[in-house]
């Protein structure tokens, strides 16, 4: 009976357990994809960039399995389409109601969790968040966009469930990638802080049924101004 191979033996032969083999092609493929993902939810890869498969695997070193299985799970999300080769997807601004109706649904409900979970410090942070915004006319719109997207991301990521943040990540990447050319007037943007201002109080209360309801209404509002500004 021949004597079993030893590591050094082994080293350089094919794998032989097709489920080890998989197990490691679904690793990679998890990896490909939150770091593809990643680069498309902050626009480091632009709505309309071709994502050429050889490319991704050259620039990652990986092989081209991953890298599809990547790919169709981004196409799943939504981020990214097939035609002709893989694209990054692009928004059409008649999807602004869909996008909003998203938000008020997940926004809505993580808030109400996020009411039962908050601890001070977190508090503190969403407080100081609320008061830089205060200051939006000496500010970029860039800036107080910044804030504003970091305040509900915190809140939506207090809800303890990361699937929310996933979709309200999603929510996001379709909402700025329309590039709306909606600029909020000073009493609409002092409406919108004093909203926020409303969801901190039903926080630090632990009121989920307020602060649902505050976060809701906030959605709305800004849906409201975004349509009426398009509409003309």
């Amino acid at each position: 009976m021949p004597a079993p191979l030893d590591r050094k033996t082994t080293e350089g032969l094919p794998d032989r357990d097709p489920a080890r083999k998989r197990a490691g092609t679904e690793l990679l493929a998890a990896d490909v994809h939150a770091r593809l993902r990643s680069r498309i939810l902050t626009f480091e890869i632009k709505p309309g960039t071709r994502l050429v498969e050889d490319k991704i695997s050259a620039s990652l070193e990986v092989g081209r399995t991953p890298v599809r299985e990547a790919l169709l799970r981004l196409q799943g999300e939504g981020l990214v389409s097939r035609e002709k080769g893989w694209v990054v997807e692009s928004t059409d601004a008649a999807s602004i109601d869909r996008v909003f109706e998203s938000r008020v649904a997940i926004e809505g409900y993580a808030t109400r969790l996020a009411a039962l979970r908050t601890a001070p410090a977190d508090l503190r942070e969403l407080i100081a968040l609320v008061e830089e915004m205060d200051g939006f006319e000496t500010m970029s719109r860039a800036a107080l966009n910044q804030l504003n997207r970091h305040f509900h991301q915190r809140i939506v990521a207090l809800s303890g469930n990361p699937f929310f943040v996933e979709m309200h990540e999603r929510t996001q990447f379709h909402y700025w990638n329309m590039r709306l050319p909606v600029l909020f007037t000073r009493e609409q943007a002092m409406v919108t802080n004093e909203q926020h201002r409303l969801i901190l109080s039903a926080l630090s209360c632990g009121d989920a049924n307020a602060a649902e309801r505050h976060a809701r209404e906030h959605v709305a509002t800004t849906h409201r101004i975004v349509r009426d500004a398009l509409d003309g």
